[in-house]
């Protein structure tokens, strides 16, 4: 494909940071415990989310579904996906998180959405199981692995977090709210600042990305 946009969940599309927040409500020991860690990157997502994702019961599940129907959604959405679909280019969601529940808040979206990667779970042990296909040494979402995966000629990747950041530090061109502009800041590197999507539409616009069509495929 000639250009795509690849976009997080948590805290860029739903205005809060739903797994986190998922994350701290069902296993809040170990969740006080390990994302410190994580954050201040001295264990890696892969090691990381397994050890507060596997102290859930199985049968909970149903409870996070749940727990994500009323996420409110980042302003602006309806318009990126508008000027996306109509210039044919791809609008790929990839988050560090649960892809069924990413499926679940975007569902009035999802026609215009080219695809949702992240993680999947497993439910039929005592304890919830997580697994990615896109997993590598550092992730479980290996967010690069997702953009390689698609090989575009051109690519904005959109986040706000750590599990942004190893895919912001390959991708062209990064639009970066939050944490993981903070990271991003401190290691000196390019990006543009968003604080909705009607941002992120006008930094693509001023880049001519909506004036000439591209073709998936």
């Amino acid at each position: 494909m000639q250009r795509a946009i690849f976009c997080d969940f948590d805290g860029t599309i739903a205005r809060s940071e739903v797994f986190v927040a998922l994350m701290r409500h069902f296993a809040p020991q170990a969740a006080a415990r390990i994302l410190p860690e994580i954050y201040a990157q001295r264990l890696t997502l892969r090691d990381g989310l397994p050890q507060v994702l596997g102290t859930i019961p199985s049968w909970r599940w149903p409870e996070l579904e749940d727990f994500v129907r009323d996420t409110e959604i980042r302003p602006g959405l309806d318009g990126l996906l508008a000027h996306a679909n109509q210039a044919g280019i791809p609008f790929i969601v990839v988050t560090g998180g649960f892809t069924r529940m990413a499926e679940i808040v975007l569902a009035p979206y999802r026609q215009e959405i080219y695809a949702i990667h992240g993680l999947e779970v497993d439910t039929t042990g005592e304890w919830l199981r997580v697994s990615s296909p896109w997993q590598d040494d550092h992730e479980l979402v290996a967010k690069a692995a997702v953009v390689a995966h698609y090989h575009p000629r051109d690519a904005v990747c959109i986040g706000d977090s750590i599990t942004d950041l190893r895919v912001a530090r390959q991708c062209p061109l990064v639009c970066a709210r939050d944490r993981l502009a903070e990271y991003l800041r401190a290691e000196g590197r390019d990006f543009l600042p968003f604080d909705d999507f009607a941002d992120v539409s006008a930094a693509l616009d001023q880049r001519g990305w909506w004036r000439e069509p591209a073709h998936a495929g």
